[in-house]
């Protein structure tokens, strides 16, 4: 087995056995590293029984390159459309790898790469405009998806993406990330406050019942069940995927895949979400 332990919790025994198993490789090595040093404690790469776990175990051995290609934004959001429909997706005003001199559209806007996550920018006049034309360039010629093992990146089409900034009474919308194991919708992550000092999100099952500690007080959206069939249809013939939407005037509106959440470094609050996640995945793999 690929699982380690820390050096001074191994017995001689233990030490005697390992010495003649199969040594892990630099990438399991790295992964378990990383796990360890977020998580506190080391993970099972052999047989993956959290659900961060299986985040690590899908860098390794996942080699599905339909799964691969939901990495790329444009692809996404053209599955997106065709299933359900173009009024259920954020539009793309533009795309390219080089930033027009003139916005594509009316102002605000969002740009953010195609080919990566956790990166957007807010272009809200022409100060803006120009920093992002710099800026991007960078993002660009940046491959991302290596430093963390995430190799499914390598398959989405370098480049940016411009979407039209979403009107809602919040100062950025609210995030909705919707967790679909084989097809079936059972957790929604909220996340509110992004781009900010005060960024947080909160775990809700399907019902809106909190699942966080200290979860958020706000309804639950408008569009939550219509939201929700929709991640359903998406996830549909995958183990796991993550699906992200936002609600504007009471509608949902996709915004993107996620085969990574967090990476499976950050730490679920209370950690048996962790637990639970993880059993689900295992019953859709049979382990």
């Amino acid at each position: 087995m690929t699982t380690l332990t820390p050096a001074l919790a191994v017995s001689p025994r233990a030490a005697a056995a390992a010495a003649t198993a199969v040594r892990p490789t630099p990438a399991v090595l790295y992964l378990a590293l990383l796990y360890r040093a977020r998580h506190g404690r080391w993970p099972n790469l052999d047989r993956p029984r959290r659900f961060t776990e299986w985040v690590q175990w899908r860098k390794l051995h996942d080699r599905c390159p339909q799964r691969a290609r939901l990495t790329d934004k444009r692809h996404g959001k053209a599955l997106a459309v065709a299933l359900l429909g173009p009024e259920m997706v954020v539009p793309t005003l533009w795309h390219g790898t080089v930033l027009p001199a003139v916005p594509p559209g009316p102002l605000p806007l969002i740009v953010k790469p195609n080919h990566s996550c956790g990166r957007w920018l807010v272009v809200r006049d022409a100060a803006d405009w120009r920093r992002a034309r710099s800026l991007t360039a960078r993002w660009v010629a940046r491959r991302y998806g290596r430093m963390l093992g995430e190799w499914h990146y390598r398959s989405a089409t370098p480049g940016l993406i411009v979407e039209p900034f979403l009107a809602t009474p919040e100062p950025l919308p609210l995030d909705y990330k919707i967790y679909v194991f084989g097809g079936r919708a059972v957790m929604v992550q909220i996340h509110e406050g992004r781009g900010g000092k005060h960024h947080r999100w909160s775990q809700f099952d399907r019902d809106w019942r909190p699942l966080s500690r200290h979860a958020s007080r706000r309804p639950a959206p408008v569009s939550l069940a219509a939201m929700l069939a929709a991640a359903e249809r998406l996830g549909a013939g995958h183990d796991f995927l993550r699906i992200d939407f936002y609600e504007v005037a009471g509608r949902p509106l996709f915004g993107e895949f996620a085969l990574f959440p967090g990476s499976g470094l950050d730490p679920f609050d209370p950690v048996g979400l962790d637990d639970w996640l993880g059993d689900l995945w295992s019953a859709q793999v049979g382990a």
